[in-house]
């Protein structure tokens, strides 16, 4: 007998609960089309470290667009439509509008992130998805700049990966400034440090080339200095090239101590 009461109850249960399921979701779907939107909320990702896009601007974007969902049912307001019209801006990665059935309509933006920024034969930054985005007239990024004989193939494809080292190593990171193309299609970098141009050449075996002066720095200039020098060339194997102001270029006998593989200890 009191397993049958227990079951009856636990169906009685059961059933007032899918009951109150059932019209719960009735009076909100119902409710949900005469809401009118009291509250209207962007938030932008990462927005303190780049502010490409502000949320003012987005919200004039939606103005002119007749998109504001201030003062609108809940059932005029197009989600679609709003993440469409975001997403052609350019300094926008992804745009997601959300509605509740409170009255509040919430727009979640992610802002695309700029990797560095050429300047030259074009004005523009390529952004970590290897695209190219314009400069925003309202924020600079701090990121590398690469000037000189730049496409935007060469941006994207070699160049990136070159970049992309530069920026994943801490030693070269805080090392090197700016990159130069030359007309040539060599590069040159600017270091933080002193005054003396760096030749890279061609980005063929750019790891080595770099190897090569990071040994320099650490095992030659803080014997003799790099203030002296004016130009470092990479581009010879198994040695650098570093010319004093108004000299030949010429390699000086500690820096062919330094570089020569013979000589080097296991350790380097």
């Amino acid at each position: 007998m009191k397993t049958v009461i227990k079951y009856t109850l636990l169906s009685f249960s059961m059933i007032l609960m899918l009951c109150f399921i059932v019209f719960t979701m009735w009076y909100f779907s119902v409710n949900k089309e005469e809401k009118v939107c009291t509250e209207f909320e962007i938030s932008i990702s990462d927005s303190e470290k780049s502010k490409l896009i502000s949320q003012t601007e987005v919200a004039v974007i939606l103005d002119q667009n007749s998109l504001n969902p201030i003062g609108k049912s809940l059932k005029r307001i197009k989600s679609e439509s709003i993440e469409k019209i975001l997403h052609k801006n350019k300094m926008i990665k992804c745009a997601e509008c959300f509605k509740s059935p409170s009255g509040l309509v919430k727009i979640n933006i992610k802002q695309r992130i700029p990797k560095f920024r050429v300047v030259g034969m074009g004005s523009y930054y390529v952004d970590a998805d290897r695209k190219i985005m314009p400069v925003s007239p309202n924020f600079a990024a701090y990121v590398p700049v690469v000037s000189g004989r730049v496409t935007v193939s060469f941006a994207t494809g070699k160049l990136f990966d070159f970049v992309t080292f530069l920026d994943e190593n801490p030693f070269w990171n805080a090392q090197i400034e700016q990159i130069y193309v030359c007309d040539n299609l060599k590069i040159e970098l600017v270091p933080r440090v002193g005054d003396a141009i760096i030749v890279l050449g061609t980005l063929a075996n750019y790891t080595s080339k770099l190897e090569k002066l990071r040994k320099l720095y650490v095992y030659g200039f803080n014997e003799f200095g790099w203030n002296r020098y004016e130009r470092i060339d990479l581009q010879y194997k198994n040695q650098v090239v570093c010319t004093k102001v108004g000299e030949e270029p010429r390699l000086p006998k500690m820096v062919a101590k330094v570089l020569n593989d013979s000589i080097i200890p296991n350790k380097l």
